[in-house]
């Protein structure tokens, strides 16, 4: 180990020993007490470390004899990863702390998993992948299950775990096929084995039973089977957590492995890809639809715009994982203002996450409505917001990449999803009279809600140069 290979996980390694550091701080200086400061603490610091790998010069640097990689695509998932993870952290705080859930591990949980996510989108090996992706599940886990007086949270927690750890060993299985027909864990080993030798069957079962960890990973079709429960079970704040950071470090570790280790065989994989997209699409949009409490259906609406995303690494070029970038930023920036809304439902100082509480609404908070009709309407793909935008690029890329059906199934099962997002909207606009929903007067929900909406807006006159980036990210990972 150099110097050399520790400027490169310098950020990562900063970041675990300030988990490490809160952890022993807040176990001998009060426990509890501690938690309200230590999460502004991890948020700021996370997004200062944000900063300063966005500012750290380009090129691409490869550390721990190519275990580790610092390219464009890491940077800009990186950022993105951290971005939202301190957003999530910062509206959260009182959530939590009302409710008697803000205890001291939460934000040490949370920066334990963001290093995790940060070590799988830079992984250049199968070792340092699964190294990062138990890191974060593990301290998934555990934050999935954080209100322990809960029935249902702790069955969530218990439920992630278990099929989590399904996953995990699907996952190692593959990787064990891969190392004994290729000979090594290297990324750029796999390739050149793959590439010079033919793929053999043996490598080919490695590379599915790989993907499909991946794909529970991000709940993709017909591993998503833990997410509606999950996400319904765990505190709003951790499901709002679930639905940003990890999903982006599933995605660009997806796209990682993909191109990394098995890009001079696109034609292998690319049909697997397209598969699980139109399953997720469909399944998603389809069974959002009878939902009535909204955090079920915003894990079912994960479902579909993970589809969308997957078919932008379905293109398998350059144009789809940059269209893929594009997607999971702004999917990420819709979803940070959709559960800030989701936070400060409430009634009678009870959360609520009934669809049907909305009745009305937006005769009492007019503004807060017209921000949950743009990110609805976002959501849904209608244009000229910018989730019509992110939809085009992953259609279009799917479109020249001549997967002509995808592109098509894409547009319908787009339609159908539509419904559900336009529900909530109907409800807040032309629902029946009943008990008035009085939401959470907090600035910081308010300002992530709005602010999201007003990006959606302003957004797509050049997407606040988020295109030109993520084209530099594509390039590095597509060489």
């Amino acid at each position: 180990m150099t110097s050399a290979d520790i400027s490169i996980i310098l950020p990562e390694i900063v970041i675990a020993i300030f988990a490490m550091a809160a952890l022993v701080f807040a176990v001998y200086t009060g426990k509890d007490k501690t938690a309200p400061m230590l999460v502004w603490a991890t948020g700021a610091l996370f997004v200062l470390i944000a900063f300063w790998i966005a500012v750290s010069g380009g090129g691409s640097r490869v550390g721990f004899n190519g275990m580790f990689i610092d390219d464009a695509f890491a940077r800009f998932s990186k950022c993105i990863i951290l971005l939202s993870a301190a957003i999530v952290l910062v509206m959260s705080q009182q959530y939590m702390e009302r409710r008697g859930l803000l205890r001291f591990e939460y934000p040490v949980l949370v920066a334990l998993a963001t290093v995790g996510m940060m070590v799988m989108v830079s992984a250049g090996n199968l070792m340092s992948l699964y190294m990062g992706l138990e890191l974060q599940s593990l301290a998934l886990y555990v934050v999935a299950s954080l209100r322990r007086d809960s029935v249902r949270s702790t069955e969530a927690g218990l439920k992630y775990f278990v099929l989590g750890s399904l996953s995990s060993g699907m996952l190692l299985y593959g990787a064990s096929l891969i190392y004994g027909f290729s000979g090594t864990t290297s990324f750029d080993g796999i390739i050149s084995a793959a590439v010079d030798g033919g793929i053999s069957l043996g490598l080919l079962f490695g590379l599915v039973f790989v993907f499909t960890g991946l794909a529970f990973k991000i709940s993709a079709v017909p591993f998503h089977m833990w997410t509606p429960d999950v996400y319904e079970g765990a505190p709003t704040p951790v499901t709002a957590f679930f639905a940003t950071a990890p999903k982006v470090a599933a995605m660009s570790l997806f796209a990682r492995v993909a191109f990394d280790a098995f890009g001079g065989i696109v034609d292998q994989w690319q049909q697997i890809i397209a598969l699980l997209s139109v399953l997720s699409m469909f399944l998603g949009s389809i069974a959002a639809i009878g939902q009535t409490n909204i955090k079920r259906l915003m894990a079912y609406s994960s479902i579909a715009h993970m589809g969308y995303a997957l078919m932008g690494l379905a293109a398998g070029n350059e144009l789809g994982v940059q269209a893929m970038l594009v997607y999971i930023a702004i999917y990420v920036t819709m979803n940070l203002g959709a559960f800030a809304f989701i936070l400060s439902m409430q009634r009678d100082g009870q959360p609520v996450t009934d669809i049907a509480s909305l009745n009305m609404y937006s005769r009492s908070e007019p503004l807060k409505a017209v921000s949950v009709l743009i990110l609805m309407f976002s959501l849904a793909g209608v244009p000229p917001l910018l989730g019509f935008f992110g939809k085009f690029y992953v259609l279009t890329a799917a479109y020249e990449a001549g997967l002509v059906w995808l592109a098509v199934a894409g547009v319908l099962a787009s339609v159908i999803g539509a419904f559900y997002y336009l529900r909530i909207v109907f409800y807040m606009y032309f629902g029946q009279e009943g008990a008035p929903l009085k939401t959470d007067p907090s600035p910081i929900l308010w300002t992530v809600l709005v602010g999201s909406a007003v990006i959606m807006v302003l957004g797509i006159v050049n997407m606040f140069g988020v295109e030109a980036i993520a084209a530099g990210a594509a390039a590095s990972l597509v060489q």
